[in-house]
């Protein structure tokens, strides 16, 4: 059975799939966006063009989170990401959620803006999404009080979606100093080593990031 994954290892939601393959060391083929002719593939299975992807043998399954679902019911491994415990997993799935809605979205928002032409920029939306992180940042300082992961004692598919929303998050809008749980959880996520490789594999791409990748992380 081949697992082929369309990615790119600088896109946050890329290495959140990314994630879910290297804690299972699932084997995959790494369908490289800046390869020749892959992006004319991925534009072929999925109109929208929107990566990550994954083809399984002739299926293809869409959105970072799906992939990760999928990989949990067709190739699963040691590391549950989905909690059996039916409740726990709807936590995880909540969690899952917030991290892509209101920590990853808002953080796109300044990057995307910064990418248009100067004259069609939005400086309304950029400071409703920089409202949003700071109230996101809040939030989740006195969740992370007393935790290790997002949700119980285990590393899950909420801890997948928060690597990556927090590592770029906090290149955007710094996380402010005095939300230490907050700060605490990121650097655990960093020193996790399926985090740790995707970033090590995204560092050669550091140019793209428009708003100027800073020389930490």
């Amino acid at each position: 059975m081949t697992l082929e994954l369309f990615a790119h290892p600088f896109s946050s939601y890329c290495q959140k799939a990314l994630i879910a393959f290297y804690e299972n060391d699932i084997p995959f083929t790494y369908r490289m966006m800046e390869d020749t002719g892959v992006g004319e593939e991925l534009a072929s299975l999925w109109p929208l063009k929107k990566f990550p992807i994954l083809r399984d043998d002739d299926g293809v399954i869409l959105e970072a989170s799906i992939i990760i679902e999928h990989l949990h019911v067709r190739h699963p491994g040691p590391v549950r990401l989905i909690p059996d415990d039916a409740d726990q997993a709807v936590k995880v799935r909540m969690l899952d959620r917030f991290f892509d809605n209101y920590v990853m979205t808002p953080q796109q928002k300044f990057v995307f803006d910064a990418l248009r032409p100067p004259e069609d920029r939005d400086p309304y939306g950029v400071e409703e999404a920089r409202k949003m992180l700071e109230t996101s940042y809040a939030w989740l300082d006195t969740r992370m009080n007393g935790r290790t992961w997002a949700v119980g004692d285990t590393f899950t598919l909420a801890d997948c979606a928060a690597a990556p929303s927090l590592f770029y998050a906090d290149w955007t809008h710094r996380i402010p100093e005095r939300y230490q749980h907050l700060a605490a959880y990121r650097a655990r996520l960093l020193e996790r080593p399926s985090f740790a490789r995707a970033v090590d594999e995204a560092r050669r791409f550091r140019h793209y990031f428009p708003l100027g990748a800073p020389d930490r992380d």
